[in-house]
């Protein structure tokens, strides 16, 4: 572990004293390939006896429709605010390092049920197996979306320290995958096509990064004027990307030019977890970036049931996944669907298993006889 650290450590160095320019171009692409394998055999979990593992309280079961993870250094208020929200105890005292293993906690908003993971506080240098952070965010990869906590007292470096250790460990933040296609073949070499101009990678720099992974032989192409670390993300093949909110806590000790300042930047939501100010307008926000969809089901002869609708990702909305989301043997009985809402072009339509649903649609199953 130790000589992987002094690796990493090396080449970090030698990436900070290397000036960015074209020439230097290809020799960064092949520090950031060695960095991210190294990275990766040092988050590979142990695979006999040497403890390490999720640890306890880490291996929290999922419950509920989604799962938000709250992540944040010591003491900047998330234990207090999933009391708030969820009327949980998580221990809370002015120290750092209170919450030592990982609170659950749900919510249910909107109709749907909302888990709230509460963190231990990460460190710096987590993602280089310092204190628990290796625990910390490999839970937070399981989270449909990140809730990085941040003091309103404490500088704002925080947060690039924060995102700094989730990117190590494979986190894209408000992210897209990268446009870019990359597929291994048997020979031919390493072939590079792009639809844009490309400022950022050539031929050269493409080689040696695959050279890194022993890939010799590979179409790619790019659609976008994509970087070193957007090819290597997609190489890896591990990269989450997920939608991330920074709630400011503590807002009720800074000044209102200052928090005028907050409500500009992209992603924020201003809170005082304390005095419960904007908690609903935390909610609101969450509820925007988890972006579901809710479909309410409607029984034979019977009105729609809107006290329990089922819940569905808007990348996953089709008739299909509704019946899924019920029972995965309905699909075998499915005849065709009535859907009254949004998505239907009359009131009801008859509709096949492909129909897209859109928020708040009715739906009746018509099953085979």
């Amino acid at each position: 572990m130790s000589t992987i650290m002094q690796k990493i450590k090396e080449i970090e160095d030698e990436m900070a004293k290397t000036q960015k320019n074209k020439a230097t171009s290809h020799h960064l692409g092949l520090l950031k390939a060695k960095l991210a394998k190294l990275r990766r055999d040092l988050l590979a979990p142990p695979t006999k006896g040497g403890g390490g593992g999720a640890g306890e309280g880490f291996d929290v079961t999922k419950s509920g429709d989604s799962r938000v993870g709250l992540v944040g250094f010591p003491s900047v208020g998330k234990s207090t605010l999933l009391n708030k929200l969820t009327g949980t105890f998580s221990e809370v005292a002015s120290y750092e390092f209170t919450t030592l293993t990982c609170i659950p906690g749900v919510i249910t908003y909107r109709g749907a049920k909302i888990q709230l993971l509460d963190l231990p506080g990460i460190i710096e240098g987590a993602k280089d197996g310092k204190g628990r952070g290796r625990q910390v965010i490999s839970t937070a990869r399981t989270c449909n979306c990140i809730l990085i906590v941040l003091d309103a007292i404490k500088p704002i470096t925080h947060k690039r320290l924060i995102e700094k250790e989730l990117e190590g460990f494979g986190i894209r933040l408000n992210k897209e995958p990268p446009n870019l296609t990359f597929r291994k073949k048997d020979k031919g070499g390493i072939n590079l096509t792009s639809t844009v101009t490309v400022t950022h990678l050539d031929l050269d720099t493409v080689k040696a990064i695959c050279g890194e992974y022993r890939i010799h032989n590979a179409d790619i192409t790019l659609r976008y004027d994509a970087t070193a670390d957007d090819l290597i993300d997609v190489i890896e093949g591990s990269r989450i990307y997920m939608p991330c909110i920074y709630a400011v806590n503590k807002i009720d000790s800074i000044t209102l030019e200052e928090l005028e300042i907050l409500d500009k930047l992209p992603h924020y939501c201003p809170v005082s977890a304390h005095l419960e100010w904007n908690l609903d307008g935390l909610l609101d926000k969450i509820w925007e970036y988890l972006d579901l969809t809710r479909i309410y089901t409607k029984p034979k002869a019977m009105n729609p049931d809107y006290d329990d609708p089922v819940i569905l990702s808007s990348k996953k909305r089709t008739v299909e996944d509704f019946c899924i989301r019920i029972h995965k043997d309905m699909l075998k009985q499915f005849k065709y669907a009535l859907v009254w809402g949004s998505s239907a072009k009359h009131k009801p339509q008859r509709v096949g298993k492909e129909h897209e649903l859109e928020d708040e649609d009715v739906v009746q199953i018509v099953k085979k006889i």
